[in-house]
This record gives structure tokens, sequence and C-alpha cells, in this order.
């Protein structure tokens, strides 16, 4: 229980940082709004129009799909280089997760959400 204790204490630090840290720039940080420093800034034009606008959902699904594929590669090189000494059990983990990756890519490509509209 000691070493949960540590960690909680350290993680207590770390909290009682940011905030004592925020709150110090907070007060010290002078204050001086103005109709200029409060308009929306975009690339030195004028901004038109409203900043709420709705995205396409492409933009998320697109998104998702590199979440996916990127948690393949995150797993699958650190597994390759291990390969040898881990045994055959492993190699067939690591093909199982692949062809649930690849199940998800089938799914992706048939829906077309590959397909950029």
């Amino acid at each position: 229980m000691s070493e949960y204790l540590a960690v909680l204490i350290f993680f207590a630090f770390i909290v009682a940082f940011g905030v004592a840290s925020l709150g110090v720039a907070r007060a010290l940080r002078p204050s001086r709004p103005d109709a200029v420093k409060l308009m929306s800034y975009e690339c030195g034009a004028e901004p038109i129009g409203s900043a709420w606008i709705q995205f396409p959902i492409g933009f998320y699904l697109v998104a998702l799909l590199f979440i996916v594929f990127d948690t393949l590669a995150v797993f699958l090189f650190p597994w390759a280089l291990v390969l040898r000494s881990v045994g055959l059990g492993a190699f067939w983990t690591m093909a199982a997760f692949t062809g649930i990756i690849g199940l998800g890519w089938m799914y992706a490509y048939r829906e077309g959400l590959l397909e950029w509209k």
C-alpha cells in the first residue's frame, strides 16, 4: 500500500504545482481588454460570418480510421522486434489482432468511408 501512497503524493504535488502556476500567472498578467483584442483573428483578415459551422462527418470518420490504423502500427512494430523470443503463440495473437483491424478496414471500405467526397 505504501507504493500507492508515494504515487498519490506525487500526483498531489503535480496537481498543486499546476494549479499554483496557473493562479500565479493569472494574478501577474496584465489585463487590458479592448475591442480589437477581443475580436476573432483569422490570418490577418476580417472574419466573415459565424465561427460555428458544421463540419462534414467525413472529417471525423477519417480521424477515427487514422486512430485505428495508428493503433495497429503502435502494436505491430514492437511485436515484430521481439517475435523470435516470444514464440508462435504471439504470432497467432497478433494475426488475430491484425485480422480484426483488417475487418474494420473492410467495413470502412464497403461503406465508402475511405473515399473523400
